[in-house]
């Protein structure tokens, strides 16, 4: 990207967010699934920032735990935005290109309009460039005041006269600044103010009467910016997150029985023609093919899913699909399971770290754990492979074509052969030969007018 490399981003994260009432640090909070300062982080990497800068404080520890790698400065005291970005002047001091101010909260915004506002700085020839948007009922922000055209300040609601109380035009609180000029101007601000604090924006002030160029972007999504400070802004920001989301899949081809009751995290991919119907949760790394039906009150996190896959109100975890595989209702994939392609697995059906080969079917009632199931075999129902004697895990291995009868107990390590049959409520602990037949039952006795 052209131009791109002179740029840097500090992100402002230092602020406890009382009104969060949490523990955890308010930038940490998830919308769809990632951390509000890690969407940032990865927003300003893909507009091509050489460094991302955080200015971390309440908590810093968790929030490094998140981002190891990243860069930071601490600042102890919060002071205000101003004294914030002044805590970062020996990252910048040597810094001859554009300085990006965002703050930690506002994970909405987008890709494209943080490289609008990156563009339009460069291309105005301006010092600072301030990112705002036009609300009908401005409360709370920071004030656009102009004149003939010209920002000539930004005010902040607590020191605002009912005239620029009127303005509708409000600081988005995202900034472009020339690294030395914001340096020089920092040094000169003041904490004369109702709050006692250093504001970022008096810089805006300094620059007007240096004559400097500052221009004012208008964004047109209010949404974007959208801090958020309490529980409430980050349900809104994860609404408004989740639309994004299922509109970009819609796009692409997929069918949403009902948008707003399916819950997709931004990571996941999903092929044309597949069905998503209302009380979905798709998480992390899944991968969904073309063709799909996922009914509701079916969860699915870091899995990869084939083509033609029908999965019914059932948990799968880190596991691989194939195409035309079917599974649930009510059915559990533990992490590292692998169902081939035209496996089912049915109705309070378990699997567990297991390989189900091409065409086994497992309808009810069965745990399936530490397994290797060979191609078309049968399993019954209320079939269990005891895999754990208290301290280790072993193996069951079923070759193809085998049938195991209902409530059977395979006690690993264990193999069934090929085509070999399991009679039903069997106990099998010894390795069963392939073709033959495995019965271990109790002889059946009838005592003839008994109950009389």
């Amino acid at each position: 990207m052209e131009g791109m490399m002179s740029l840097k981003t500090l992100i402002l994260a230092a602020g406890k967010g009382t009104r969060m009432k949490s523990e955890l640090p308010k930038v940490l909070h998830k919308v769809c699934g990632v951390p509000m300062v890690q969407k940032i982080v990865d927003t300003c990497s893909k507009i091509g920032s050489t460094e991302n800068i955080l200015i971390l404080g309440h908590k810093k520890e968790e929030v490094l735990k998140v981002l190891p790698n990243i860069e930071y400065v601490v600042q102890e005291e919060q002071l205000g935005t101003g004294h914030a970005v002044i805590q970062a002047k020996d990252k910048l001091e040597n810094f001859e290109g554009t300085v990006m101010i965002l703050c930690g909260d506002t994970p909405l915004l987008r890709e494209e309009t943080l490289k609008k506002l990156y563009d339009y700085h460069k291309n105005s020839k301006a010092t600072t460039t301030i990112l705002t948007s036009i609300y009908e009922n401005p409360f709370g922000y920071g004030r656009i005041v102009k004149e003939d055209g010209r920002v000539v300040g930004i005010v902040e609601e607590k020191e605002a006269t009912d005239e620029i109380k009127a303005i509708k035009e409000v600081n988005a609180g995202v900034y472009c600044f020339e690294a030395k000029e914001l340096l020089s101007a920092l040094k000169r601000i003041d904490n004369k103010n109702e709050k006692g604090e250093y504001y970022l924006t008096d810089v805006i002030g300094i620059n007007v009467k240096d004559n400097k160029k500052v221009e004012a972007f208008l964004l047109e999504d209010n949404d974007e910016i959208l801090g958020i400070n309490s529980k409430i802004e980050l349900e809104k920001a994860n609404s408004i997150m989740r639309d994004r989301i299922n509109i970009a899949h819609m796009e692409n081809g997929v069918i949403f029985i009902d948008k707003n009751n399916t819950y997709i995290e931004e990571s996941v991919e999903i092929g044309q023609d597949t069905v998503v119907y209302p009380g979905v949760l798709l998480q992390g790394s899944t991968k969904i093919g073309k063709n799909c039906e996922i009914l509701g009150n079916t969860r699915v996190i870091d899995c990869q899913i084939g083509d033609e896959v029908r999965i019914e109100s059932s948990v799968l975890e880190d596991s691989i699909v194939e195409c035309k595989v079917t599974i649930g209702p009510f059915a559990h994939l533990r992490p590292k399971s692998h169902l081939k392609e035209e496996v089912h697995i049915g109705n309070f059906v378990e699997v567990k770290k297991s390989v189900l080969e091409k065409g086994v079917k497992a309808g009810h009632l069965t745990y399936l754990g530490d397994a290797t199931v060979g191609e078309k075999t049968n399993i019954g129902a209320g079939t269990i492979t005891c895999n754990y004697d208290g301290k280790n895990k072993f193996k069951t291995t079923i070759g193809k074509n085998a049938f195991i009868g209902s409530d059977t107990m395979l006690v690993a390590p264990i193999t069934i052969g090929e085509n070999a049959l399991v009679g039903a409520g069997s106990v099998i602990t010894k390795d069963v030969p392939e073709n033959a037949l495995a019965v271990s039952r109790s002889k059946q006795v009838i005592k003839f007018d008994w109950r009389k």
